[in-house]
């Protein structure tokens, strides 16, 4: 019987290399994390083209990084069902519960800004109330979620190696487990009791268990048939994709044109448009201005008075431009 599509297990190898991009992207996140978040949109505006596709370059990294946080939170909701390689991967190679709290205490989706806090959602910087300070934001619950994954299923913990460091940078999470915390994930609190008792054991020494290791498919693929053509692949990349013809640019704006004509935006409007002088659904527009709509002839005629000056003045700028 096939496994349901939602379920790790059934990615089989090529969940290597789903561990082995979100450990990447988490570990860019970290290290930006000292240097402020994406920046703003209104930024963009006053900057050069190039620099402003550097500023959407690093918006899109950022909002990449933070949806892979999400993923690796859903790879370890089912940690019990993952192959031995992958666990390895996860816990040993990349250390990922390490990794976790070093995303806590930088949390780079938060910031102060005018000594107001701000949060990075939906794809930009919200400030958030003082009444909502104290709440646990969605990614922050990823991360806790994720570790509490990772060091109370059996399996994870039998295999993950307790050394001195990674005691030292667990222990840390402790300062984080406030009663209001609690309260909000009481989950949590079979966390804490777990940290109490690390507190009290004795680090572990480094295992030196011989381990067959499977190799990301994806990922050695693309390098073993590419080698050697990376070059010739940008220059087919710059030449075909980023420099497209005089007619592709042509046809590009033909597209445009026809997805942003404003009949076809109207149809989709939410709300039908208005006549201007007496308030019913209108289907007429001044034919000049293209601005103002009515339901009939007699109710333009009766506000010409009013629009007359205003509809002039607007062709006549439609038609310097």
């Amino acid at each position: 019987m096939p496994e349901p599509v939602g379920n790790p297990t059934s990615a089989e190898d090529t969940v290597l290399d789903l561990v082995d991009y979100c450990h990447r992207k988490l570990t860019l996140l970290v290290a930006r994390s000292g240097h402020g978040g994406p920046p703003e949109e209104e930024e963009f505006q006053y900057n050069t083209p190039m620099k402003e596709l550097q500023k959407q370059a690093e918006l899109m990294e950022f909002e990449i990084a933070l949806k892979a946080l999400s993923v690796l939170r859903y790879i370890t909701d089912c940690v019990d069902s993952l192959s031995l390689s992958t666990l390895s991967r996860m816990l040993s190679t990349h250390n990922l519960p390490c990794l976790l709290v070093e995303l806590l205490e930088h949390s780079p989706w938060s910031r102060k800004d005018g000594g107001k806090l701000q949060q990075f959602e939906g794809g930009h910087w919200q400030t958030v109330a003082p009444s909502e300070q104290q709440k646990m934001s969605k990614l922050d619950g990823q991360v806790w979620i994720a570790l509490y994954n990772l060091l109370l299923s059996p399996e994870a913990r039998a295999r993950y190696c307790l050394t001195s460091f990674a005691k030292g940078q667990l222990l840390k999470l402790r300062a984080f487990l406030t009663d209001i915390l609690l309260d909000q994930l009481p989950n949590l609190v079979d966390l804490q009791g777990f940290l109490a008792q690390l507190a009290l054991a004795e680090p572990q020494p480094p295992k030196k268990d011989l381990v067959f290791e499977q190799i990301p498919e994806i990922w050695e693929r693309l390098e073993r048939e590419n080698k050697g053509k990376w070059k010739a692949i940008a220059k087919h990349q710059l030449r075909h994709v980023f420099s497209p013809s005089e007619q592709d640019l042509r046809l590009q704006a033909r597209r445009w044109a026809e997805t942003y004509r404003l009949d076809v935006l109207e149809a989709v409007a939410p709300e039908r448009p208005r006549c201007a002088y007496c308030g019913a659904e209108a289907s007429k527009r001044c034919s000049r201005c293209q601005n103002e709509w009515y339901c009939c002839r007699e109710c333009q005629v009766k506000h010409w008075e009013k629009h007359g000056k205003v509809c002039v003045l607007a062709a006549q700028g439609d038609r310097a431009k």
